[in-house]
């Protein structure tokens, strides 16, 4: 394919997601519906519409709309290229420009969320959470997401690991955020092909979340709790610099269903439960409550959810997070701990949600604290570990 046929089947998609599709759904049929688009093709054309989704305020402004072929075309006027070369540049290209396209678009204002590709109505709230940083957050959240790997320290070194990743065409680096931490610099496609992943030597997990389970106070022979487990990137983090005992639970265990293979790589026991089986549990050591977010920390890996956010959704979760901290809070130990994570930039899902927990929970008490933001070299993250008196 072309270029500008790329980018003709780029705003096809792009207006499919931004009728409601999900990006990653979207994309995936329509590579089963193209064949004749080579990997290569899939993968840019993936490319564009993500790299869309991540900017779409400040394309939108560039295009001069914000449908599909406006945001292209603000993407096109961003890279420097003549949108001449691109529309109306051949049979499978999009259609030339009209004059009203030509004269359309402006160039955002420096420091608004326009330029910072952040919704108006959130703004106000990341500023007041992050301060002077606002801005080069923001901007860094504009690109694309470094691949990073957690090394299973439990198998290998990571000195050790990069040179087995390197023999089979993946360049890694030392990231400085976690012991267990790899930053992927070239050959990133081929990682689930590999042999140290297929053998459980490597996993996929961003290098903020690999430090947040870092955080988790758990020694050896304890018991672990996991209370949204998910795919279990975390508990397996932990279990991977400890011996314990691990156990993991999700409201909805369909998200836990890549956790027995990824604990078998691995050479981990992790037994699955349910509600039911963690309120008849003993008390645990540790209780890692990796809670439902808004995920606006991560949005440079799922850029459309950040636009898919409300002020009314943003209130749901922190609702829905309230009521997994006092749920949890029975299930730790008198002198265990409470580790509460979200994947979140925004005070209302993380300083302001514990101290509310812990005026609600006296015999609790703040241990440890720490925000990470993409300047740190990750995804944005926050963690605070709760003891229990």
């Amino acid at each position: 394919m072309t270029p500008a046929a790329r980018i003709n089947a780029a705003i096809e998609l792009t207006d499919r997601i931004l009728d409601g599709a999900l990006a990653d759904r979207a994309l995936a049929e329509w590579g089963r519906k193209n064949r004749y688009a080579g990997s290569k093709d899939r993968a840019a054309i993936a490319d564009l519409v993500y790299n869309v989704l991540r900017r779409k305020r400040s394309l939108a402004a560039l295009g001069g709309g914000a449908d599909g072929r406006a945001l292209l075309l603000g993407l096109v006027r961003d890279s420097g290229q003549d949108p001449d070369d691109v529309f109306g540049a051949g049979p499978y290209a999009p259609a030339p420009l009209t004059d009203a396209e030509r004269a359309a678009g402006h160039v955002p204002q420096p420091d608004t969320s326009e330029a910072a590709d952040f919704p108006q109505w959130l703004w106000s709230d990341l500023r007041d959470t992050l301060g002077d940083t606002t801005t080069e957050i923001a901007n860094a959240m504009r690109s694309r997401a470094q691949v990073h790997l957690r090394v299973n320290l439990a198998k290998l070194r990571r000195d050790d690991a990069i040179a087995a990743l390197s023999a089979e065409g993946i360049e890694c680096q030392l990231h400085p955020l976690s012991p267990a931490a790899v930053a992927v610099t070239a050959g990133a496609r081929k990682i689930r092909n590999a042999q140290p992943y297929l053998q459980g030597k490597v996993e996929l997990q961003d290098a903020s979340s690999q430090a947040v389970a870092d955080m988790v106070p758990l020694r050896p022979g304890e018991r672990l709790l996991d209370f949204c487990a998910g795919g279990g990137g975390k508990v397996l983090a932990v279990a991977g610099r400890v011996q314990g005992e691990f156990v993991a639970h999700d409201a909805e265990p369909r998200r836990m269903k890549d956790l027995p293979a990824r604990a078998a790589r691995a050479g981990v026991d992790v037994t699955q439960v349910t509600l039911p089986e963690v309120e008849d549990a003993p008390p645990f050591d540790t209780v890692l409550v990796d809670a439902p977010c808004s995920g606006s920390g991560s949005w440079r890996r799922d850029p459309q959810g950040k636009w898919l956010l409300t002020p009314e959704k943003l209130d749901q979760t922190v609702q829905v997070q309230r009521a997994i901290l006092d749920q949890t809070a029975q299930f730790v130990r008198p002198q265990g701990h409470l580790v509460y994570a979200t994947c979140s930039l925004l005070d209302a899902e993380n300083a302001d949600q514990v101290q509310a927990f812990l005026g609600r929970h006296p015999q609790f008490s703040l241990a440890e604290e720490k925000r990470f933001t993409p300047l740190d070299g990750g995804d944005g993250f926050y963690c605070a570990v709760l003891y229990r008196a």
